[in-house]
């Protein structure tokens, strides 16, 4: 049953990152190309009049008063919250995916023994920092005026800083996971240039001194 729920939260976790992120690249894409193109076709139809092109003129014309009656002075503020949601639980993933840069210089040169203490302790200040700002990140919504909104969605502020103690309670319990496994395998999720996770080839080296065949990926 846990090891269904993770796979579910970790679903969940990926499908946040990728919906936040295509619809705010869509939302900000669609945003400049209108604004560039309601500037543009004044430009356009002044230099047509001036050139007796009455024809291009009155497209001009009638392309900007058709773009500029459509409001789209939300989509800024809405692609920026996307992004911070999306970096919010991103940040979560890049915890449980090994993707956060990280220095281990001085961890390599320390010996298996020494090592280990030294990677739970790192584990466990990032599960205590981001469970601090977590508490402190929920206080805060806690506190805010309900009848406080946003500038131009008008939506209500507790929601849109929701994304702080949600993302930094999943990031701790992150934190939590990769140290419980650590400790139980030795292993922590690591990945670098061209190569895959740490992990994984860990385990397929473990598996193939044991005899047994490669885990599935």
């Amino acid at each position: 049953m846990l090891d269904v729920l993770d796979r579910i939260l970790d679903r969940l976790e990926e499908w946040i990152v990728c919906v936040l992120i295509g619809a705010a690249t869509c939302i900000t894409f669609v945003a400049v190309v209108h604004r560039y193109g309601a500037s543009n076709s004044v430009v356009l139809a002044t230099w047509a009049k001036a050139h007796g092109l009455v024809w291009l003129n009155l497209a001009a014309e009638e392309v900007y008063v058709s773009l500029t009656s459509i409001n789209l002075s939300w989509a800024q503020e809405l692609a920026t919250y996307m992004f911070v949601w999306m970096a919010k639980f991103g940040a979560a993933l890049g915890v449980r995916t090994g993707i956060h840069v990280g220095v281990d210089v001085f961890v390599k040169q320390l010996s298996p023994a020494s090592r280990k203490p030294v990677i739970v302790f790192a584990l466990a200040c990032g599960a205590l920092f981001t469970g601090i700002i977590g508490t402190l990140g929920a206080l805060y919504v806690y506190e805010l005026d309900a009848d406080q909104v946003s500038q131009e969605l008008e939506w209500p502020s507790w929601i849109i800083y929701l994304c702080i103690p949600l993302g930094s309670y999943l990031m701790c319990f992150r934190f939590l996971q990769v140290m419980w496994r650590y400790q139980r395998s030795g292993y922590v999720p690591h990945q670098g240039h061209g190569v895959e996770y740490q992990v994984r080839e860990a385990a397929a080296a473990a598996a193939q001194r044991a005899g047994v065949a490669e885990p599935a990926r």
